[in-house]
């Protein structure tokens, strides 16, 4: 999971844990969450391997799984159906124009691949998979991407045996310090230009569609 979607996370349970009481207590709204409650919401899978659950699943039981539940929009070999998500393929085209972005060819953390399956998918029915089956989908999409064969057992023991190929390819944002030098401690907030010229209008751009 990215930074951003941490601190996301990390912020609704630090609401959860102090407005919640709060709203309880003060105002007669609620309760409080019970353990058992946060914990069941609290199920991402962090790139350093942290909320991976036990269990294990390798390609060979994995293609069957992923016939039953993810083929119909992915494609049996992870190829893409119409316009859903290709999450195979695309070697070595992120120089090119356009870029085939797929688990194997762009995703940086396999923590992606498994947080995602194991909490929106399948698509309509998230969060009915075991974590079994997780795994084993989750390695056929690696076997799918030519990555590991089809006899690796994938598990929380095993994970970072699997070398993403893009685990380099991306790096901090560090606008906070790389472009300080744009920002001042007292932005300007009012007669901030000497003349406002308006230089084209929406109705001349015509930028909003026609109806059919």
């Amino acid at each position: 999971m990215s930074k951003f979607l941490n601190l996301v996370a990390g912020t609704a349970l630090a609401s959860t844990l102090i407005v919640g009481p709060v709203l309880a207590g003060e105002y007669g709204l609620g309760r409080p969450a019970l353990a058992d409650e946060i914990a069941a919401w609290n199920i991402d899978v962090a790139p350093d391997g942290t909320g991976l659950p036990e269990g294990s699943g390798n390609a060979y039981d994995g293609e069957e799984i992923f016939a039953d539940y993810c083929a119909v929009c992915h494609g049996d070999f992870a190829e893409g159906i119409d316009n859903w998500p290709k999450l195979a393929g695309g070697k070595d085209t992120l120089d090119r124009e356009d870029p085939l972005k797929t688990v194997g060819s762009y995703w940086p953390y396999l923590s992606t691949a498994f947080d995602y399956v194991r909490r929106s998918m399948p698509f309509g029915s998230a969060q009915t998979l075991t974590d079994d089956e997780v795994y084993a989908i989750v390695a056929y999409i690696l076997y799918s991407n030519d990555l590991i064969d089809d006899e690796f057992e994938l598990s929380k023991e095993t994970f970072f045996d699997v070398k993403m190929p893009n685990a380099d390819g991306f790096i901090l944002d560090d606008r906070d310090t790389s472009e300080a030098h744009f920002w001042t401690e007292t932005p300007c907030m009012e007669n901030c230009k000497d003349k406002v010229e308006i230089t084209m209008r929406a109705a001349v751009l015509d930028v909003t569609p026609e109806e059919e």
